[in-house]
């Protein structure tokens, strides 16, 4: 028995290792388009490795949606890209039913027509330009990766992954995300400007004749087996425990909570923050070809996992205190 468990965990270390040489394949890919972005990138197949979803903030012109898409066709992924406006329905998204005729015998019956989250990548671009109605229609999806129309529920294809961006600038005409599905989003993506000579690169590229050519890698049924190997990834217990702590530290509430917690936020993270924590401290570890996962993957996922479930009040807003001067207090007073 002993030996047969070995054997199982040799086999995991082996594909540990390949799944890590696959995570190069794919950055080497999305370079051929993408100018730098290393960290989001990382943290996309993280999401990606553990079946999440991410908010990819920043600026417009930042390449958001060349990326989402880039990632799609270099994973052979299929792809829909639908434009959050005030006007869109939520069938729109999950799709309708259509009244048909069979012109043979003349009944007729409705036809389900599916909408465009019938996809494995879900680019949901400035989500927080439709009203919270449309908005929730994602929320099944996002969570049991199903989707019910007219009584009749629907699963999604695997691998599912809804990636949304939001401009972090342009407020007028918006509607905040609820916190119930903000909560769905496993990680908080900051998009951040390029160096200069990533902006002297981006600019050469983009003004020359054609676009690069990716090369495929994985695939729908291969990056599913990813995700189940990444679950397997073992945990010690004192590094759950810690994500269970820092967790619980961003409740005002809690005994633990730092000063700054007690004093600035109105509402801390909930469980699924240790969830992710910790699922994704387990794919940060298979991606750098390690089979265990450490209080430094926790960290290192700290702010992407907090960042949208911290949520700072008036006090903090007129201190100037923002969410992540909170998350950097916290990993500084909660260790290891």
């Amino acid at each position: 028995m002993n030996e047969a468990v070995s054997q199982a965990g040799g086999d995991d270390r082996q594909r540990v290792a390949e799944l890590a040489e696959a995570r190069q394949r794919v950055r080497r890919e999305v370079a051929k388009r993408i100018v730098g972005q290393q960290q989001v990138i990382d943290h996309m197949l993280v999401a990606l490795f553990t079946g999440g979803h991410s908010l990819l903030v920043g600026v417009p012109g930042l390449a958001k949606t060349l990326l989402v898409s880039t990632l799609a066709e270099v994973l052979e992924l299929s792809f829909k890209r639908v434009q959050f406006t005030p006007d869109l329905m939520p069938a729109d998204i999950l799709g309708t039913e259509v009244l048909v005729e069979d012109r043979s015998s003349g009944n007729r019956s409705f036809k389900f027509v599916p909408g465009p989250i019938f996809t494995n990548l879900l680019l949901a671009d400035e989500i927080n330009r439709t009203p919270p109605k449309t908005q929730a229609a994602l929320l099944q999806a996002m969570q049991e990766k199903e989707v019910t129309v007219g009584g009749v529920t629907r699963p999604l294809d695997e691998p599912y992954l809804v990636l949304a961006t939001q401009n972090p600038i342009e407020q007028e005409g918006t509607y905040p995300l609820p916190e119930a599905e903000l909560d769905r989003f496993m990680l908080f993506i900051d998009v951040d400007y390029p160096s200069a000579a990533e902006e002297s690169e981006i600019v050469i590229s983009t003004t020359g004749a054609g676009q690069a050519g990716v090369d495929k890698i994985l695939g729908p049924q291969r990056i599913v087996e990813l995700q189940t190997l990444v679950r397997r990834v073992p945990v010690a217990r004192e590094v759950a425990d810690y994500a269970v702590r820092l967790s619980r530290a961003t409740r005002p509430g809690e005994t633990q909570a730092p000063e700054l917690v007690r004093q600035y936020v109105a509402w801390g993270a909930g469980p699924r923050a240790s969830q992710a924590l910790v699922l994704g401290a387990k794919a940060l570890a298979a991606c750098d070809g390690r089979f265990a996962a450490n209080a430094e993957d926790i960290r290192a996922l700290a702010r992407p996992v907090l960042r949208h479930r911290v949520i700072p009040n008036f006090q903090a807003e007129v201190a100037g205190i923002k969410v992540l001067d909170i998350i950097d207090d916290l990993l500084d007073k909660i260790r290891p």
